[in-house]
């Protein structure tokens, strides 16, 4: 029989690595987890702010964009393509599953102009800001 050295501090290591495992996951919905982090780029200029989402591999159809009482939600779901032929595999390394963010839209933005397209594995939504809200110059008039 071996013994084994006591660690004080291995409760505290696994449950480090548990919250840090559930802070990498989001909510899809209230109270849904996304089973995978969905990672974006968030950009502002004047005139509009726009969000690029890495979503590498997935169908446009297989991804959602809503908006809804002031928040913008982007969720869809990635499927195992090979199901039947799981147990062949080494290693599964890459996420599979819901996933999902859920931003809160700034009142500038204009809900009815927002606008999403997908290429090479990037989803892009487009949120312009209403024109009032744009930053402009005022001439100042000489007396």
């Amino acid at each position: 029989m071996s013994m084994i050295p006591y660690d004080p501090f291995r409760a505290m290591n696994t449950l480090h690595r548990e919250i840090g495992r559930l802070i990498d996951r989001d909510l899809v919905e209230e109270g849904v987890m996304s089973q995978w982090p969905l990672r974006v780029d968030i950009k502002e200029d004047a005139n509009q702010i726009t969000i690029h989402a890495d979503v590498p591999g997935m169908d446009q159809k297989d991804i959602q964009v809503n908006v809804d009482n002031g928040r913008l939600t982007i969720s869809g779901e990635r499927r195992f393509e090979d199901e039947a032929k799981r147990e062949q595999y080494h290693r599964i390394e890459r996420s599979y599953g819901q996933f999902g963010r859920i931003f809160q839209l700034p009142t500038t933005a204009s809900v009815e102009q927002i606008q999403a397209s997908y290429r090479n594995g990037v989803l892009e939504v487009v949120l312009p800001k209403l024109d009032e809200m744009k930053p402009r110059a005022i001439k100042i008039a000489v007396e």
